[in-house]
């Protein structure tokens, strides 16, 4: 018997990046009527109990998803257990991933963008020091992504 599936999406901060991707997945998931955890956090703990950046919940809340409410977390060794899927948003939270997970873990962790034929290896852009449109690329990479693992997902 398989496990549910549950998502944990992150980035370096879960302030811009694995927010919305957290977002676009439960917007996919809830289209294509999936039961499935989704959750977002951050390899750093810079941003603990902090909301989104404004430029992400501006980008989202345009697409029709609210995430005000999100608050950012640290990644902690019970996700790698807890969850059966982890995206990493870029090479080195990936790297970092894959340092600090426990002997037992038991997730898959991989880039999200490997989830987009011809995207393998390649990241999502970090809209933190960019200007606001760069928030709308990286709405459309994860959201682009949350809809092939919700394919994958559905079968």
């Amino acid at each position: 018997m398989s496990r549910k599936p549950a998502i944990l999406f992150v980035c370096l901060g879960n302030i811009c990046r694995s927010p919305l991707a957290e977002a676009a997945m439960r917007a996919e998931a809830e289209r294509a009527g999936l039961d499935i955890e989704i959750d977002s956090a951050g390899t750093s703990d810079w941003h603990v109990g902090k909301p989104p950046d404004p430029r992400s919940v501006e980008v989202a809340r345009a697409w029709g998803v609210d995430i005000a409410h999100s608050r950012a977390r640290q990644v902690c060794e019970d996700d790698f257990r807890r969850f059966t899927h982890i995206y990493a948003m870029d090479d080195q939270n990936l790297a970092d991933l894959r340092a600090i997970a426990p002997a037992d873990a038991t997730a898959e962790t991989s880039l999200i963008l490997d989830t987009i034929r011809g995207r393998e290896g390649a990241s999502v852009s970090d809209p933190y020091y960019d200007g606001e449109d760069q928030f709308e690329f990286t709405w459309q990479d994860v959201t682009t992504a949350a809809r092939a693992i919700a394919r994958r997902i559905a079968g």
